[in-house]
């Protein structure tokens, strides 16, 4: 924070002092606690801490680095002074870690505890750091621990956007018992009196604090070559005319280089030259931002290649002497195995990666290095935009444009605040600097509006899930469960659009009956017959689409006959032509099942039904090797050349024809003939009112459709949640079964699928390495898709697997005939590799154990790893709930594979 001398007594007003004395007395704990502080707090810390003296929760919303967590610490400090408790919550184990030395140092270890889930230290301490899914599960079992609570801070609250773990957030806000203050600490968001406006309604008096001033301000750039231009005049207003001569120079010379044509945006950045001249600018530390784990390893090894050095002797000894000290746990075999050596090059010179494939002490010493000021230049993905410290003087984006799962979209006004936030150091710099590098799909003006909105939303991930539903039930009993969905922030910002969409509809229904009346003919009603001619319309399209599924079943029945070797023309797509069957594959998560082919050019991969569904025929057959790997190209190679030998001089088959017309068609057609506005001399104008109108009225349905639906939307999940629950035995009407109980224990995202397992016995009797292997099935997402390799698993599992599967089906069937879709399918990517370093393997076996085209990054495995001990902690736990002797074998077997598992890179240090 930037430091501030305090006056002397002499040096203020009589005025001046008669406030502070005033402002001691009616907040002395405020007082107490800004006097252990070398400078002044800023106006609106000063603000929130005052809201909580006086007893009241609040909410603050803060740029990045403005110093929220001091609101937090002043929880911290009057819960010290009233004898009480504050838990500290964090949404990662590594930031729950880093508050946790932080509380220590200031308050001595005797009064600071620790909760991860796998770690207890002090855990009756009167200051507990925690993970936000401790507390709840605290929670959910009435803990002891509660007891005496008086503050929660949850920090990075914003978090409860998270898809996939935002509901925590939400369910420790509205179940915390009402005496307890919630401290809640947020980015900023454009939404906050929302938000706060939700906290009052279920926390009762909340305040909000907004602040959206930097505390050390931005400056933006975009970088040209190796020009570094402002973005906008120096009013602030407009941008750079400078700027938009050099960029329009820049496509110029850019066009001449490509003959006209466009490179996609993507020119070739030379990232040695832009952080040289960061340097030359004064302008490091810098985080360089780079939407790609393998864009980030290149770039360090493209700086150290070109013999960028970016510290001076003393540095390269202390970055050396730190980095060797906190790998020296780890097996040197492990270390080479994750490139240690090339990793250290690049830390010795300044310059390193952060992204999820490193592991997680590269990480944490990038980090650590990062903070003393030690590494000059970090390329990152956006993923150290979240949660980690690690301020910088400048930021760099090299591109606006990222992946965001199935397509390339432009960043939007949140994410580019965010990433940008990092940039200035409070205490240090003067001001930080946001760097652009120039790209052809970027132009000047977009760049300009991205810096100058601050649009970043709040809104609710919470959605029931079946774990979720067996706690709140056992704990408190239906109608109490259904009052905790109705409260949620989720239906709060439901039943606000609801009512948003219903005037909608309205408005939507007078612009219709406006239309309406412009489309009136003075031969008929030509609203009935354009409504004839749409219905017909419909009709031949209805009667196509169904010939296309009849042609679809037809291939897929013919597809599933298929053997090895079958030689069949691939009728649609752009692999269409001959084609020699491999083999079917499982569907994946969301889809029917894939059928693996080789083409005639050498492609093997995997096509979806409907690219046979102009027929599947077979012409010929051609030998298959016994051991064909789709991934040697060699035997790719030499089976499209056999391939291409059997279809020389075949034709290509005859696609089947259209649809035949439909006694309803035929009905609907002289229908239309007959009507006498066909007739009408001013027709064209009328089906231009009648359009509009028929668009209009289609649009207000849907809008009253989505009204309805959000009304109580989280309470129709949540009966068909409980629908699934009772068809499979976890609930008997309104009570919680001995198998709910047991699930009640599983707090992942395939919780239904992990208890059936369990309760069906099927993973019983594997020994440590299988049942971590099987264990991974269910937690694991890879980063491809699976059905494009042959996966295969240990041999000890495949019967398990098959079950595993089977009851995933039976699960997916249930869910939806009830609109649900929750549990995902298995998937089988890390069995091998957790199985390997489950029985104690190297490393480096364990990485290529992996199916795919190249080994498992080590931090992506360590990830992976860990996730997998948890879950079989929680195995381990909810099989003695079942209490048979093999289940309690399982059990056991369960604690072994975490103890064998949590080794190494693995271990938590």
């Amino acid at each position: 924070m930037v430091t501030a001398d305090v006056p002397y007594a002499d040096d203020r007003s009589p005025a001046q002092r008669h406030a502070a004395a005033q402002a001691r007395r009616q907040w002395p704990e405020l007082a107490a606690f800004a006097g252990d502080y070398p400078f002044e707090l800023d106006d609106f810390q000063v603000e929130a801490c005052r809201i909580l003296e006086s007893g009241h929760g609040v909410l603050v919303c803060a740029p990045t680095g403005a110093g929220k967590t001091v609101v937090g610490e002043f929880a911290v400090h009057l819960a010290l002074a009233e004898g009480a408790k504050c838990f500290y919550t964090t949404p990662i184990k590594a930031l729950s870690n880093q508050k946790f030395n932080d509380l220590v140092a200031a308050h001595g270890a005797e009064n600071v505890g620790l909760l991860t889930g796998d770690t207890v230290v002090n855990g009756e301490a009167p200051i507990v750091v925690m993970t936000t899914e401790v507390l709840r599960n605290m929670i959910y079992a009435g803990s002891s621990t509660l007891q005496g609570l008086r503050y929660v801070v949850m920090d990075e609250v914003h978090y409860l956007a998270d898809r996939f773990r935002g509901a925590v957030w939400e369910e420790i806000i509205i179940e915390l018992p009402q005496e307890v203050r919630v401290v809640s600490l947020s980015a900023t968001v454009s939404n906050a009196e929302e938000f706060g406006d939700w906290l009052k309604s279920v926390r009762g008096s909340t305040e909000v604090v907004v602040s959206e001033t930097r505390p050390v301000p931005l400056w933006q750039h975009m970088m040209i070559g190796g020009a570094l231009l402002d973005l906008f005049e120096p009013d602030g207003d407009y941008v750079s005319k400078e700027l938009l001569k050099k960029d329009a120079r820049a496509r110029e010379r850019n066009e001449g280089r490509t003959g006209g044509r466009r490179r996609g945006g993507r020119p070739y950045v030379d990232r040695g030259r832009v952080v040289s001249r960061l340097d030359q600018a004064a302008l490091l530390p810098a985080i360089y931002f780079i939407f790609s784990r393998a864009g980030c390893d290149a770039a360090v090894d493209e700086c150290v290649r070109a013999g960028l050095r970016l510290t001076d002797g003393r540095e390269r000894d202390e970055i050396v002497d730190y980095a060797t000290a906190a790998v020296a746990h780890i097996d040197p075999a492990d270390l080479e195995a994750v490139g240690f050596d090339r990793w250290l090059a690049g830390l010795a010179a300044g310059i390193a990666a952060h992204h999820a494939g490193l592991l997680p002490v590269f990480k944490e010493v990038v980090e650590k290095l990062f903070e003393r000021g030690l590494l000059k230049a970090v390329f990152a993905t956006e993923t150290l935009a979240l949660g980690i410290n690690m301020p910088a003087r400048s930021v760099v984006l090299e591109r606006l444009i990222k992946y965001d799962g199935s397509d390339h979209v432009m960043l939007t006004p949140g994410q580019y605040t965010q990433l940008t936030g990092r940039a200035g150091r409070r205490g240090i710099d003067v001001e930080g600097h946001a760097v652009t590098v120039w790209a052809e799909d970027v132009r000047p003006k977009e760049l300009a509006g991205l810096a100058s909105k601050r649009t970043y939303p709040l809104n609710s991930s919470f959605a029931p899930s079946y774990n979720m539903a067996v706690n709140l039930i056992g704990a408190a009993g239906v109608e109490r469960a259904q009052e905790v969905l109705a409260s949620s922030f989720a239906q709060f910002q439901s039943d606000s659009e609801a009512v948003h969409i219903a005037e909608q509809a309205r408005s939507l229904g007078r612009r219709a009956a406006e239309a309406a009346q412009a489309a009136e003919c003075h031969l008929g009603d030509f609203l009935a017959y354009y409504d004839l001619t749409q219905q017909l319309s419909q009709a031949e399209r209805g009667a196509q689409k169904r010939r296309k599924g009849a042609l679809r079943d037809e291939a897929r029945t013919n597809l599933e006959k298929l053997r090895g070797g079958d030689v069949i023309w691939i009728s649609r797509g752009k692999r269409t032509g001959w084609a020699v069957f491999l083999r079917p594959t499982g569907g994946s998560r969301h889809h029917d099942p894939r059928w693996s082919v080789l083409t005639a050019d050498g492609w093997a991969g995997t096509l979806e039904t409907s690219a046979f569904d102009g027929g599947v025929q077979v012409v010929t057959r051609i030998r298959m090797p016994k051991r064909f790997d789709r991934r040697d190209p060699k035997s790719r190679s030499d089976l499209a050349s056999s391939l291409r030998e059997a279809t020389r001089d075949r034709s290509r088959p005859t696609r089947r024809g259209g649809a035949a017309e439909t006694p309803e068609i035929a009905q609907l057609r002289e229908e239309v003939k007959a009507h006498p506005c066909r007739l009408c001399p001013d027709a064209g104008q009328h089906t231009v009112h009648a359009s509009r109108w028929s668009r209009l009225k289609r649009e207000g349905e849907l809008l009253r459709r989505r009204s309805e639906r959000r009304e109580h939307s989280l309470a129709r999940q949540f009966t068909a949640v409980r629908e699934v629950l009772s068809e499979f035995g976890y609930l008997d009407g309104e009570t919680v079964t001995s198998d709910g109980r047991l699930l009640r224990n599983l707090f992942v995202e395939t919780d239904l699928l992990v208890a059936q397992c369990l309760r069906d016995g099927i993973w019983e009797g594997l020994d440590a390495a299988s049942l971590a292997a099987i264990a991974s099935t269910v937690i694991y997402e890879s980063r491809f898709e699976e059905d494009e390799f042959f996966v295969a698993v240990p041999g000890s599992i495949v019967d398990p697997v098959a079950k595993t599967v089977r009851r995933w089906e039976a699960i997916r069937r249930a869910e939806n005939t009830r609109g649900l879709s929750l549990i995902s399918r298995p998937q089988m990517g890390l069995a091998w590799p957790i199985y390997r370093w489950t029985r104690g393997e190297e490393l480096s076996k364990a990485l290529a154990a992996a199916d795919g085209p190249w080994p498992m990054p080590g931090g992506d495995f360590v990830r992976w790893a860990r996730r997998t001990a948890d879950l079989l902690h929680q195995m381990g736990t909810a099989a003695r709930y079942i209490d048979t002797e093999s289940s309690n074998k399982l059990a056991d077997a369960a604690y072994d594979a975490v103890d064998a598992i949590r080794r190494g890179v693995v271990a938590d240090v």
